[in-house]
């Protein structure tokens, strides 16, 4: 079973350490493409992460495109996740590898990341009274749902 969070372009360091606390915990990897809107140094990302931040499996990226190129996600591996996403979170593959992919905090997803992946476009329902969920939180949703069958902690 492997989990890989993808944060493409990501903005806030608190929103990305806490992410990739959530990844420690969930036994996840965390992929960054670049360019990210902070230093990997940023006392906040530390703080954030906490002591963690060392232990996580992270990797680096120039663009997506290196990243799809070398981990080459298969169709049925891969769950897009935007507020205009075409289905539910709890209808996203159970596959054995997949791949989460979010955007970044003000912008999302790019439109040709989305394009390829129209079929893989999910979102998490919530009331009209607010515009979105915080991106750490709805990571840590997709994430906790994706393991929900699988037994895997």
């Amino acid at each position: 079973m492997e989990r890989h969070v993808v944060l493409v372009a990501p903005e806030v360091p608190w929103n990305t350490g806490n992410i990739g606390r959530t990844c420690l915990g969930a036994g996840a990897f965390l992929h960054l493409i670049k360019p990210l809107g902070f230093s990997l140094e940023s006392r906040e990302l530390k703080r954030a992460g906490l002591d963690y931040w060392h232990k996580l499996k992270i990797r680096i990226w120039n663009d997506f495109n290196s990243f799809q190129k070398e981990m080459a996600p298969q169709t049925e591996e891969v769950a897009l996740f935007s507020k205009n996403g075409s289905k539910p979170f709890w209808s996203m593959p159970s596959s054995d590898r997949l791949f989460l992919i979010f955007g970044s905090e003000t912008k999302g997803l790019p439109e040709p990341i989305i394009s390829p992946y129209q079929h893989a476009t999910y979102h998490i329902p919530i009331t009209r009274k607010i515009r979105c969920l915080n991106l750490s939180t709805t990571v840590g949703i997709a994430l906790y749902e994706s393991l929900r069958f699988s037994h895997h902690l």
